[in-house]
């Protein structure tokens, strides 16, 4: 059985690539923190699909958390293995840096870039072991360029955008990727309090993407034929910035 695990997945891009996974036949386990309705709803939009999956539920954030459910579900299911993560959980916490709390720098930190250490490298033994993973990071066009009031987001996106490149290198011998997708302004859940009319018009392609266009990319980068393709950032950003 091919297993696959999105964080974040109840709702919007990870919403998008859980149902982009099962299309291709995976058993997609979906993570979520607090809505567990929504992460239901999205297993049912992959069940829709012909394939299956599960929810499964614990703040990204946490060590503790991470390693308690996903060590439960190894020991649940001994033999079996998670072959693609894409580690897509995220939140924001915009403020003007001389104004931005401690608590908005760290929760932000935390969700969106110590995540990655928690769950990569709890689930990364058994991709080396089997030698075949897929690891995509989603990432954010505020991690390149950079966005004012998001000093905290971009730091954590770009943070990841490093460890990609970095972890990349370590592991490309065993037939481990590591890739980023970097979106840009998408109509989701958290893009809806941004000013969609006026920010367009920065855009050349004239209009927010949507999560299917970024669940396609991520689609292909965990397939087979993406094998060489390892250390890069996608953009989807519809030309905004490259």
């Amino acid at each position: 059985m091919k297993i696959a695990l999105v964080t974040g997945g109840s709702r919007g891009i990870g919403r998008a690539v859980s149902v982009k996974l099962a299309e291709a036949g995976y058993y997609v386990m979906v993570n979520y923190h607090t809505n567990r309705q929504e992460a239901e709803n999205t297993l049912q939009m992959i069940r829709d699909k012909g394939s299956d999956g599960e929810v499964i539920g614990f703040d990204v954030s946490s060590q503790a958390a991470v390693e308690l459910a996903l060590g439960q579900w190894q020991a649940a299911h001994e033999g079996e293995y998670i072959r693609v993560l894409v580690n897509n959980a995220g939140i924001r916490r915009d403020a003007l840096l001389m104004w931005m709390k401690n608590e908005e720098w760290n929760d932000v930190i935390n969700t969106n870039l110590n995540s990655f250490l928690y769950i990569t490298r709890f689930l990364l033994k058994d991709m080396l072991l089997k030698k075949w993973g897929r690891i995509i990071n989603v990432v954010s066009l505020s991690g390149i360029k950079g966005l004012p009031g998001q000093a905290n987001y971009s730091a954590a996106k770009a943070g990841v955008i490093g460890a990609t490149k970095a972890l990349a290198q370590e592991i490309a011998k065993k037939n481990v990727t590591v890739n980023a997708v970097a979106p840009g302004f998408i109509r989701t859940d958290m893009t809806a309090d941004m000013d969609e009319t006026q920010l367009k018009t920065m855009i050349p392609a004239g209009r927010f993407g949507k999560p299917e266009e970024v669940a396609a990319v991520v689609g292909f980068l965990a397939s087979e034929e993406a094998s060489y393709v390892t250390g890069t950032v996608v953009n989807v950003n519809g030309g905004l910035y490259t």
